[in-house]
């Protein structure tokens, strides 16, 4: 796996991100995306509105119409060994990443500038299918600051820290279907609030 989230001086393109190729093989990457498509896929809703991306949750979910998360169902076997994976590339036990996000975007989706939701802390992507530019934006007192993440097929990402918490994030709408997997780890605050920890 090779890492890219600095410049050509190793700089860090973003304090708190972390990008590596070639988590999965091109077999590995096939069966994954025959795995999210044999889900049941919905189409992303937030507040009446209808997004072309389709997901679905394991662990735990995010219900943006109630603005509240829920126990989805447990991950299955073939989540449960990526993620060993991601977590080991964030530094982190496979235990601590308790949601799995599945996403499929056709052609036409993407997703709009955001942060994730502050129940969650730590957030691991992998990219599947094509290439994306995940783009990140904090405001200025004039305008915006920029920066941009290439995600090849296979690759992997971790947001923590300054990119997790003062930039937001998005992805174009694609021209060709991609599919990611993302995982997340609860907050302190998360924590609390749904399994009752000190």
């Amino acid at each position: 796996m090779s890492s890219f989230s600095t410049d050509l001086f190793g700089t860090p393109l973003l304090p708190g991100l972390d990008v590596a190729e070639r988590l999965v093989t091109e077999d590995e990457e096939r069966a994954l995306i025959a795995h999210i498509d044999a889900q049941a896929l919905s189409p992303f809703r937030f507040q009446g509105w209808e997004g072309k991306r389709l997901t679905t949750s394991f662990g735990w979910s995010y219900d943006f119409e109630k603005g509240e998360a829920a126990a989805a169902p447990p991950m299955p076997e073939w989540l449960l060994t990526i993620r060993a994976r991601a977590a080991s590339f964030a530094g982190l036990q496979a235990d601590d990443l308790v949601q799995a996000l599945l996403l499929r975007y056709d052609p036409g989706a993407g997703i709009g500038w955001h942060r994730d939701r502050p129940l969650f802390e730590h957030v691991v992507g992998i990219s599947l299918g094509v290439p994306a530019v995940m783009r990140f934006r904090r405001r200025l007192e004039k305008g915006f600051a920029r920066v941009s993440a290439p995600l090849a097929p296979r690759s992997i990402y971790h947001l923590s820290g300054e990119a997790r918490h003062g930039w937001e994030h998005s992805i174009a709408e694609m021209e060709e279907t991609r599919w990611s997997i993302t995982f997340r780890s609860f907050s302190a605050r998360g924590a609390r609030e749904l399994l009752g920890a000190a």
